[in-house]
């Protein structure tokens, strides 16, 4: 089976694979290490490789297959992890230099259960400094490049784990979302990526684990491989205040496209009032058509929830106090944007923060009501395609002034507040050939109506590889002769 074969599969084909002893983990990480040590050093995806110790556990795996029963579920499959998330004996840096050689004694909960589940960890993957932003880049390890187009960004602050898949380096990746920093690069570079209700995908340990804005998600190639790591990673932790339980749900059967049928679903083409590029409206409007082929019952609406962009701002300051509490002495070392973030965040008055509080509730109930007469909101994952690799933020909207680096992220922050799953799902290239995505938001704790939609969309507007991805596979089969 040659090594572009493999490095293209689905990760339950590869697990399926393993599992029936027609590929070795062993074959299947050496076929990912390849692609990573051919396109890494262009698009900069994975930070830290662990190669000799995923070639290990590989071979561990392949020797102990025999004596599992039932085999693991993600059995040889190959991810790398967010570099803020702990993996023991691994160096998480959190993209700072205040962290270059950090490394975990152990490895947080959602590592546990990959590995527990036959993932191959093959190292980190690239992000903002302390997942602040949504271009990856830093200065302890550069820019994350964009994989349909170089000189673009691949979004933030998960853009190591988008472009890392996109180019088939993994075949899974993991994510953490508060302002949209799964859903951002999941448009960008064209793969899927779900934040799920807070507390579905337990985020342990945390230094915060009572906060209701940021959850973790998983980010695929297809939508049956988001929910088959969803399955493995979702469950209550009694350490994680905001787990809750999963019994009787079963995410991967919910992958269906026949399970849209009489859904019903709102398309709004810009809820939050920041504006949307003219090539994202005009593909959510051929989306609407396909779901309602498709059965659902998607109608076009209006939506005001501009309301979300002072509410985040404020909670998002309050949050980057709380995360950098132990680190108010050292914000001269960190990235200026973290410093004046904190900085803000210190200033406002206590009268601003319950004033967001309570709009927050307010809010809610104000996206409650939607979902009373209707189950998906279909709406822009990003206002704005993918913008050059070395511009921070656009500064611009449709010809608005942003007030800020995260204000361009707005159509994230809907979900982000009210706690709903939202995925980002690719529909398909711009004219100029870069990826579209679009966000399909559900009721909390609805992820099965959410997975259903996707794959409705999925199956019109299939997943496909960068021209890079693809071409450099085969320049690599043809070198080596297979």
């Amino acid at each position: 089976m040659g090594r572009k074969k493999i490095t293209q599969m689905t990760a339950g084909a590869i697990a399926r694979a393993v599992a029936r002893r027609e590929l070795s983990a062993r074959e299947v990480v050496a076929s990912h290490l390849a692609v990573i040590e051919q396109l890494n050093p262009m698009v900069n995806a994975i930070c830290t490789l662990a190669e000799e110790r995923a070639m290990s556990e590989a071979e561990a795996l392949d020797q102990s297959l025999a004596l599992l029963d039932p085999t693991p579920p993600l059995a040889g499959v190959p991810i790398a992890i967010k570099d803020i998330v702990p993996t023991a004996g691994i160096r998480t840096t959190f993209g700072s230099r205040l962290m270059a050689e950090f490394v975990p004694s152990e490895d947080a909960v959602i590592v546990q259960r990959l590995r527990k589940a036959g993932a191959i960890i093959l190292g980190k993957t690239n992000v903002p400094e302390f997942a602040a932003g949504a271009n990856t880049k830093n200065a302890l390890f550069g820019a994350t490049r964009n994989p349909w187009d170089l000189g673009l960004t691949a979004g933030g602050s998960t853009g190591g784990g988008a472009a890392a898949l996109a180019t088939s380096m993994i075949a899974l990746a993991d994510g953490s979302d508060l302002g949209g920093s799964i859903r951002t690069p999941a448009a960008f570079c064209g793969v899927y990526g779900l934040r799920p209700t807070p507390g579905l995908v337990p985020q342990w340990p945390s230094e915060r684990p009572w906060d209701t804005l940021a959850a973790g998600g998983p980010m695929a190639r297809s939508m049956a491989d988001l929910a088959l790591m969803l399955s493995v990673t979702a469950g209550p932790l009694p350490e994680s205040p905001l787990s809750v339980a999963i019994a009787g749900r079963d995410f991967v059967a919910a992958v269906d496209p026949l399970r849209a049928k009489k859904l019903r679903v709102g398309w709004c083409a810009d809820p939050v009032g920041l504006g949307v590029d003219p090539a994202i409206a005009a593909r959510g409007s051929e989306v609407g058509k396909a779901l309602r082929e498709a059965g659902a019952a998607v109608e076009d609406i209006e939506l005001d929830l501009a309301m979300a962009r002072p509410i985040f701002f404020a909670l998002r300051a309050f949050g980057m106090v709380a995360t950098h509490l132990t680190r108010l002495d050292k914000l001269d070392r960190l990235d200026a944007k973290i410093g004046g973030n904190v900085q803000a965040g210190l200033e406002q008055k206590s009268v601003a923060l319950a004033t967001a509080e309570r709009e927050r509730a307010a809010f809610r109930l104000r996206l409650l009501s939607y979902f009373a007469s209707r189950d998906i909101l279909l709406c822009p994952t990003t206002a704005v395609m993918p913008f050059e690799v070395d511009t921070d933020y656009p500064a611009t909207v449709n010809g608005r002034g942003m007030e800020n680096y995260v204000e361009w992220l707005a159509p994230a922050f809907p979900a982000t507040l009210a706690g709903l799953p939202a995925l980002s799902v690719p529909c398909g290239l711009s004219a100029e050939g870069l990826p579209i995505g679009l966000q399909v938001i559900g009721r909390p704790h609805h992820e099965e109506q959410v997975l259903a939609i996707g794959a409705a969309v999925e199956r019109c507007f299939p997943f496909a590889f960068p021209p890079l991805a693809v071409m450099k596979s085969v320049t690599h089969e043809e070198r080596h002769g297979h």
